[in-house]
């Protein structure tokens, strides 16, 4: 085989890509792997992981604010946020790289291009690599082709993204200075990470969700919880209100929003647009195949096949959940189908959801009204972290676990959490739905003490009537 000629093609080296071209290679196979910008891809670069960093400088500087809890004091508290965005750059570009000494460990070649799919080659498949003159500067063939290309931030009419007024998450991630009147538009994990980092460093936030409840795809009663939680800490949070549009000002922009037939004018001088995203399914050479597109989003089967032979898509450029370890896991099923090897689909139920606002919220599985709307008769369990001695110790007592299980079978049907580390946590749940784990056994499993972790076992036993600490 030339060194043109693969097995695999995967074009787009973000989380879901580069674990696919790993595992193609894995797998023995000759593996290429076309990326125009940065491997790792926006999660690693611009989304799931400098958006830790900056939110772990905020959860800093909340602790600092809060000494006096733990027996401290300290004074002139000040921060410099130019420090603070270079540290998650940081962070960014040290992942970045280990990207690429991963595929020089496991031999993927590597491209530096915009890849678009080129004519059929018998059996295979060309692929173009475009440099940024859009001119073909290489072509290769592969028998498989894997597309990775991602997604980009979804536009509002009215409020053209100038990185200036106007930001997107890529934007939110290296402000010039911190705002002091910021609008966020859209109240899905992204909008309320960047509500609470902002929040949290002093700007004044007012988030706008047309939804009649924040993080609407979280269970009714985290929805509750975070928004009067975040009340507490100032936010201001509109919901069942929609964005008209917005005026320019001397000083930023007046947004304007109706709510329950009233106009209400939010002024701003930053507004940050996460209403959702769009897949990036042009100019990657769907044209002449009959690979579906549906919304801006690639349809594919429990394999990650397309209707096209040979050619595949994972990620954020399918269908939700749009998370970085559901492509990761869609290219591991795509790679394993390939070889023969019969992966199991993926079952979206069991892929967990993390928020790492303040305080963190995760889940797993069905919400409550989704289980019951399911024909699921339900035996429903909670447990608040003012019940946990771990929890008291930390200064974390706000908090709940809440677990959900079919009341005929035992199966835990959904787990939802609030509160500190549940991002850590909620994979315990996790592996109890892989396992198809019922009551009983989180029951009989012995959990340490004093651990956050406990908070899990008492909901389990909440639900049915067994809770020993509250």
């Amino acid at each position: 085989m030339s060194d043109t000629s693969f097995d695999v093609i995967v074009v787009g080296g973000g989380p879901g890509g580069y674990v696919a071209a790993i595992r193609a290679a894995q797998l023995k196979m000759k593996v290429a792997l076309v990326e125009r910008e940065h491997l790792g891809g926006v999660c690693l670069n611009w989304g799931c992981i400098p958006t830790k960093a900056l939110l772990r400088s905020s959860e800093i500087y909340h602790l600092l604010h809060n000494l006096g809890a733990y027996g401290f004091s300290a004074s002139n508290i000040s921060f410099d946020l130019g420090k603070i965005v270079g540290r998650s750059r940081q962070v960014a570009g040290q992942l970045s790289g280990g990207i690429k000494h991963l595929m020089k460990k496991n031999k993927v070649t590597v491209f530096d291009g915009h890849g678009r799919l080129g004519a059929k080659a018998g059996a295979a498949r060309t692929v173009e690599v475009l440099g940024p003159d859009g001119k073909v500067k290489q072509a290769v063939t592969g028998t498989h082709v894997i597309l990775a290309t991602g997604a980009r931030a979804r536009h509002l009419p009215g409020f053209d993204v100038d990185g200036g007024l106007v930001w997107t998450a890529r934007e939110a991630m290296v402000p010039d200075r911190m705002p002091k009147q910021l609008v966020v538009i859209g109240s899905g994990a992204i909008g309320i990470e960047f509500a609470s980092f902002y929040r949290t460093m002093g700007a004044e936030v007012t988030v706008v969700e047309m939804m009649d409840r924040i993080l609407p795809v979280e269970d009714e009663e985290v929805s509750a919880f975070m928004l009067k939680a975040f009340a507490k800490q100032g936010m201001k949070i509109l919901t069942g209100a929609t964005t008209k549009g917005m005026t320019r000002t001397a000083t930023g922009a007046t947004v304007t929003v109706e709510q329950a037939g009233k106009s209400i004018d939010l002024p701003a001088d930053r507004i940050i647009v996460a209403i959702g995203i769009v897949g990036n399914v042009e100019g990657i050479g769907l044209e002449g195949t009959k690979v579906k597109v549906e919304k801006t989003h690639i349809v594919t089967d429990g394999m990650c096949r397309t209707d096209e032979p040979g050619i595949y898509a994972i990620g954020d450029l399918t269908g939700p959940p749009w998370l970085a370890h559901k492509a990761s896991h869609e290219g591991v099923i795509c790679v394993e189908a390939i070889a023969g090897l019969h992966p199991h689909a993926i079952d979206v139920t069991k892929i967990p959801g993390c928020t790492y606002c303040w305080p963190q919220v995760a889940s797993v599985g069905l919400t409550e009204a989704k289980a019951k709307a399911a024909g699921h008769q339900v035996k429903v369990g909670r447990f608040p972290y003012v019940g946990n001695g771990k929890a008291i110790a930390l200064g974390e007592p706000e908090g709940m676990v809440k677990t959900v299980f079919d009341a005929k079978t035992g199966e835990l049907l959904g787990a939802h959490m609030v509160g500190a580390e549940v991002t850590e946590l909620i994979q315990g749940y996790g592996i109890a739905r892989t396992l198809e784990t019922t009551e009983a056994d989180l029951m009989h499993t012995v959990f340490p003490h004093p651990t956050l972790s406990e908070m899990m076992h008492e909901s389990v036993l909440d639900a049915y009537g067994r809770a020993l600490h509250f």
